[in-house]
C-alpha cells in the first residue's frame, strides 16, 4: 500500500459549515468581541455541565487567568505533571509562583495520586504545601480526579484541571469540565485538538467570583459594572480595577468554535473507532499500546506508543524512518523539568524517572477525525518495518 500525502499526527477537520460560519461573522458588525463569543461560552458551558465559561485567545491564557483568579502570586507554589506541554507550568511562573512537579503513573501517564499523597505529606511536615495543583488529562485520558480532590480537602489546595486534551472526555460518567472535583477547568482549541477555533481556549468554573475574576483579568483588568457605584455615569463608562491582559477571543474564532462544537460527539466517536483499529493493527508488535481506564472515557487526543525499555536508544531511528515514510509521528512530551529554563531553577534529570523513561520511549502515531482506515493500515505497516529495520524486538 502506498500513501502519497504526508500524514500528520494531528489535524483539524474543517467543513463547509465551518467556513460558512466564519464568513457569516466576517459579514457581521462584529469581528472582535460580539454575540458569537458569548454564545460559544454558553454552549460549551452547557455541554460540559459548568455554570460559567470564559473564552480566551489560547489555553495558555486561560491557565494564566485561572492562576490569577485563585490568587497565585510570589511566594506561592503550584504543582503539576512533568509530562505535559510547558504552558501547564509556565502559567504559575507568570504569576511569580514557584513550580514543582509530581511523578506520573506508569500506566495512564497522568499525574499519580499516590505520588501526590506522598509529596503532600512531606510538604506538610515542612510547611511547603502548594496553593494550587494542576492535573493534566494527558492524551485525553482523565486523571483520577476523585482521589486528587480528596487530597485537596485534606491539605487545602485548589485544583485547576488542564483539560487541553480532553474536551469531550468523561470521568465517572460525567463530562470533563463539570468541575465537580476542581475549581477551574481549561480547554484548548488549537488546530490539532479535538475541536478548533483556529487558536483559542476556554476556562470553565462553577464559582461566580472566580468567573468574574477571570473575565476582569482577561479584559485588560476592566469592568463596565463597578459594584461601588450606585449610578453608572453612562454607557461609555468602564473602570480598570487591576492590571489585566488582552486575552479575549475574537468573533471569527468563536464562530468556528461554535460550528465545531456541533460535531464534538462525532469527532470523539470517530477517534474511538480509530483507536480500536490501531489496537488490532498493532497487536503483536514489540511496543506497548495505550490503555483506557474503566472509570473514564478518553477524548483520545493522542495515540502514544512505547518502545521496549531495552530499545529506547533506537527511538530516533524509528522516528526518522516513519517521517521518511511520510508519517508525521511526534513525541509528547519532553518532560518540563528537563527544559533549560526549569533546569536553571534547580530541577535536574533523574528527579522524575517514570516521566523521563516514558519520554525516552514514546512516539505519537497519527490520530485525527479525517484519518482514513487505509492511512492507519499504512501507518501500521510502516511502523512494523521501522521497528524491524532498527532491530526493535521484545
Amino acid at each position: 500500500m502506498t500513501v502519497t500525502k504526508f500524514i500528520p499526527y494531528g489535524r483539524q477537520s474543517v467543513n463547509e459549515d465551518d467556513i460558512a460560519a466564519v464568513v457569516e461573522s466576517l459579514n457581521s458588525d462584529y469581528l472582535t468581541q460580539g454575540p458569537k463569543v458569548h454564545e460559544f461560552e454558553r454552549q460549551l458551558a452547557d455541554k460540559v455541565g459548568a455554570d460559567y465559561a470564559l473564552a480566551c485567545n489560547s489555553a495558555t491564557s486561560a491557565l494564566h487567568l485561572a492562576c490569577l483568579a485563585l490568587g497565585v502570586s510570589e511566594g506561592d507554589s503550584v504543582w503539576t505533571s512533568p509530562n505535559t506541554f510547558i504552558a501547564s507550568a509556565n502559567c504559575a511562573r507568570y504569576c511569580g509562583a514557584e513550580v514543582d512537579f509530581v511523578e506520573i503513573d506508569q500506566h495512564s501517564y497522568n499525574l499519580c495520586p499516590e505520588q501526590l499523597a506522598k509529596k503532600l505529606a512531606l510538604a506538610a511536615r515542612e510547611d511547603k504545601l502548594p496553593k494550587v495543583v494542576i492535573p493534566v488529562h494527558f492524551a485525553g485520558q482523565p486523571c483520577d480526579m476523585a482521589a486528587i480532590h480528596q487530597l485537596s480537602q485534606q491539605y487545602g489546595f485548589a485544583i485547576i484541571e488542564d483539560a487541553s486534551h480532553a474536551i469531550g472526555a468523561y470521568y465517572q460518567d460525567q463530562p470533563v469540565g463539570n468541575c465537580q472535583y476542581s475549581d477551574i477547568c481549561v480547554f484548548s482549541f488549537h488546530p490539532v485538538k479535538i475541536i478548533t477555533s483556529a487558536e483559542g481556549g476556554m476556562a470553565v468554573t462553577n464559582d461566580p467570583e472566580l468567573a468574574q475574576h477571570m473575565r476582569t483579568h482577561g479584559h485588560q483588568g476592566t469592568t463596565k459594572k463597578p459594584q461601588e457605584l450606585t449610578q453608572i455615569p453612562g454607557d461609555w463608562y468602564y473602570e480598570q480595577q487591576t492590571l489585566g491582559y488582552n486575552y479575549r477571543m475574537t468573533e471569527l474564532q468563536a464562530a468556528l468554535g461554535l460550528s465545531q462544537l456541533k460535531r464534538l460527539d462525532e469527532f470523539i466517536a470517530r477517534r474511538h473507532q480509530q483507536f480500536d483499529h490501531y489496537q488490532q493493527l498493532l497487536k503483536g508488535l514489540p511496543i506497548t499500546l495505550p490503555k483506557q481506564k474503566g472509570d473514564a472515557k478518553s477524548s483520545l487526543h493522542l495515540y502514544p506508543i512505547l518502545l521496549p525499555a531495552q530499545h529506547a536508544t533506537k527511538r530516533k531511528g524509528v522516528f526518522d524512518a516513519l517521517r521518511q515514510a511520510g508519517i508525521g509521528t511526534q513525541v509528547h512530551y519532553i518532560p518540563v523539568h528537563s527544559q533549560p529554563y526549569y533546569q536553571a531553577l534547580g530541577f535536574k534529570l533523574g528527579d522524575y524517572p517514570i516521566a523521563e523513561d516514558y519520554y525516552a520511549r514514546t512516539l505519537s502515531l497519527p490520530l485525527f477525525a479525517d484519518l482514513s482506515y487505509e492511512e492507519q493500515v499504512y501507518t501500521a505497516q510502516a511502523l512494523s518495518k521501522a521497528l524491524a529495520d532498527n532491530g526493535v524486538t521484545l
